[in-house]
């Protein structure tokens, strides 16, 4: 009766206590095409039977003395959660009550007995059809969202690639060669993680960290080069790249640039309140402002710079431990002199070599 060969493969589980009602149907069934159709005669074993057998519709006498068919139901609800597990219930007439108590049971239809042969199997092609139709829906929507997933991992992919090139762009301004924008992404990350923030603001941090100096691009290149020590005038124009940096990344819902906006107006402010551009003192600099001062102090001492020669390792962190309480919170550089070693071979693999 269905055209589909596809709906003479599914799997149809007879459930029925009486093995010759249960055999005669199963002989209807296979009779009429349907190829892959099992009995079931001890109810206390649908469980176990349908882990096994995998049955795509499952025929259900209501009437049973040991487990009757609403508690079948009731047993399956978990196994039909994750897929379509049409149930056709069959019971003689006991009034409406009786077909509604079994649809609102979890039968899909309802068939009274006496039935006739051609009614039964209508509705089976019936469910059957609606079955392969959910299937289909089901599997229709599933490859959108891969699509979709695709789709989005090309837009963030595309996203983070403007965010490295966007901050390579400031660093080649500065003089520099892109390896200070990829330490400060592993510094920072790293950092992070010693002090609690978890992987998602880790995550965050290593995109968003590399843009913290963003805002050298709207600096004069005869201050931002110059190769002997500024002027107050010079500094005071210096400043400006925080704000520039903020109005820059300012206006963006992304997670990554709102992060990154923060970082960049607030990574020179310093504890005591002597920084730039707001002063703000102590916590009220945001955690992943002072997170990636105390990383890009390091690596800015830790390397060449047109006005000075890299300190080595051991000198730029005894200045940055003397500083605690004043540029620094004392927390953030007792956690980073613990996970010093982490830091020196992240200072290794990207870039400068210095003494230890």
């Amino acid at each position: 009766m269905l055209n589909s060969a596809q709906g003479f493969e599914t799997k149809i589980l007879i459930i029925d206590d009486q093995k010759l009602h249960a055999r005669y149907l199963q002989n209807v069934l296979n009779q009429s095409g349907y190829k892959n159709v099992q009995t079931l005669n001890d109810p206390l074993k649908v469980l176990s039977s349908c882990r096994e057998f995998r049955p795509e519709l499952i025929v259900l006498d209501l009437i049973m003395p040991q487990l009757d068919g609403f508690q079948v139901i009731e047993q399956l609800k978990d196994f039909r959660k994750d897929h379509y597990l049409p149930i056709l219930a069959l019971a003689e007439e006991k009034g409406s009550e009786f077909r509604i108590r079994a649809l609102e049971s979890g039968a899909t239809d309802f068939l009274q007995q006496p039935y006739e042969n051609i009614e039964l199997l209508f509705r089976i092609r019936n469910m059957i059809t609606m079955r392969i139709l959910h299937t289909a829906v089901k599997n229709q929507n599933k490859l959108l969202e891969i699509k979709v997933q695709e789709r989005t991992k090309e837009l963030r992919e595309t996203q983070l690639e403007i965010i490295r090139r966007l901050a390579m762009a400031a660093e080649f301004r500065d003089g520099g060669t892109g390896e200070h924008i990829i330490r400060m992404s592993y510094y920072c990350a790293r950092f992070g993680r010693s002090l609690g923030l978890d992987e998602n603001e880790c995550e965050l941090l290593f995109h968003a960290s590399p843009l913290h100096d963003v805002g050298k691009i709207g600096i004069p290149d005869n201050i931002l080069l110059k190769p002997g020590k500024l002027t107050a005038q010079e500094f005071e124009i210096m400043k400006n790249h925080t704000t520039i940096g903020a109005q820059l990344l300012d206006g963006s819902n992304s997670p990554i640039m709102k992060m990154a906006r923060i970082i960049a107006w607030t990574h020179q402010e310093k504890w005591d309140g002597s920084g730039y551009p707001r002063q703000l003192k102590g916590n009220d600099i945001p955690f992943v402002g002072q997170v990636c001062a105390v990383c890009d102090v390091f690596d800015a001492l830790t390397s060449d710079r047109p006005y000075k020669k890299a300190w080595d390792i051991s000198k730029a962190v005894d200045e940055m431990i003397k500083s605690k309480g004043t540029h620094f919170q004392p927390r953030l550089i007792d956690r980073f002199v613990e996970i010093l070693p982490d830091m020196e071979k992240i200072k290794k693999q990207y870039g400068d070599q210095v003494k230890t």
